[in-house]
């Protein structure tokens, strides 16, 4: 009896969360900041027009695609050029699957919802079979193979106009979900009429949650300290078991799947597809959008994606207002082009000064000071 009575004194205590504790963690800035952020974009159909609707949809289905891109090139640093291909597919692939095949395009007929989970299905299977490519190559050598997907998707965008549409593009169906029509038809709460911006915004919402979510649970998991070891050192990470090339190929199928519902979640704002978008600049601003935002990291990765893509669209709407801006084809610098010189410069800046990006900046500000109460010293 004795020596069980030592043996309990001598073995170390569980370290429980006291009451102190657990009010100092409730009493943080950072959930007072967390709640009034989630109350904030809850209300904001409520209270802001239109543009600003589409504005904050275009920088969620942006933030989709930067995170599946930044679990390839962050994490495991794999090099791809070829993000927009991707999203063609998954917007054009839902248009296809939901489409009812008028004015001689190809179209199933599919339930919008089941056509959105396939359209995100056939965008991770195209990465699937891209990936014993992807499970090899590394680096530039896989950029630049990534790089021919842009130049394979260009020609069968503008030339299966049974498909796609052709220049001219196609019409999106809207989304049918839960009995809900994400359509222009008004739908009034609140005395506030929701259309088709107010209805896809609580739907962006729960997309971009769910997929920054399961990005962080990968990240912080073992497949997570995997894909890092592969980035920092390959050889090593095959010498301690991790299947190099199995990780590379589902990294990059996973990545695929993020693109497709990107592109699913943009072809729904839009409303309509068009060639154009889905090129080789699409892409560049993906890898601006990590770079900006941090290198491996989820936030970091829809920081970036809400800079890269808000900043034409304010400078489109303020351009009247902005020195040296002027609107398209009035002379002057177009707002478009200025948002590149802007993001550029800020890429160069990211890269010479600020190696983790806004990432960076944000964990120098949470980061807890010793002897800050409830917190280790």
């Amino acid at each position: 009896m004795s020596e069980v009575s030592e043996a309990a004194a001598t073995r170390p205590a569980r370290s429980t969360p006291t009451p102190t504790a657990a009010r100092t963690r409730l009493g943080r800035p950072r959930t007072y900041l967390w709640a009034a952020a989630a109350v904030l974009l809850l209300a904001v159909p409520f209270y802001l027009d239109r543009f600003w609707l589409q504005a904050g949809l275009f920088a969620m289905a942006a933030a989709i695609g930067a995170i599946g891109l930044n679990l390839l090139t962050g994490a495991t640093g794999q090099l791809s050029m070829g993000h927009a291909f991707f999203l063609a597919i998954g917007a054009y692939g839902y248009c296809v699957l939901a489409g009812d095949g008028g004015e001689g395009l190809t179209g199933l007929g599919l339930p919008s919802w089941l056509a959105a989970t396939l359209a995100v299905a056939v965008a991770g299977l195209a990465g699937g079979l891209f990936s014993p490519i992807a499970g090899r190559l590394s680096g530039a050598y896989l950029g630049i193979a990534t790089l021919a997907l842009i130049f394979i998707g260009q020609h069968v965008l503008f030339n299966a106009h049974d498909l796609t549409g052709g220049s001219n593009g196609r019409d999106v169906p809207p989304l049918d979900l839960f009995g809900i029509t994400f359509d222009e038809s008004e739908v009034v709460i609140a005395a506030v009429p929701f259309g088709s911006a107010e209805k896809l915004w609580y739907a962006g919402l729960v997309l971009l949650l769910g997929c920054g979510l399961f990005a962080r649970g990968v990240l912080r998991g073992r497949p997570g300290r995997a894909m890092n070891a592969i980035r920092d050192h390959r050889v090593a990470a095959g010498v301690i078991g991790v299947p190099v090339a199995r990780y590379r190929a589902g990294v990059f199928v996973l990545s695929s799947m993020y693109a497709g519902l990107a592109g699913v979640l943009l072809a729904l704002v839009f409303q309509r597809t068009v060639p154009d978008y889905f090129g080789m600049t699409l892409s560049l601003e993906y890898l601006a959008m990590i770079v900006i935002g941090g290198l491996g990291s989820v936030a970091g990765a829809v920081a970036g994606a809400a800079l890269v893509s808000l900043l034409p669209q304010l400078l489109t709407r303020y351009s009247d207002a902005l020195p040296l801006v002027s609107a398209p084809g009035t002379g002057g610098i177009s707002p478009g082009e200025a948002s590149r010189y802007l993001y550029g410069a800020a890429v160069v800046a990211v890269v010479l000064f600020l190696p983790g990006g806004l990432a960076r900046i944000a964990a120098r500000r949470s980061k807890p000071r010793p002897g800050t109460p409830g917190e280790e010293a």
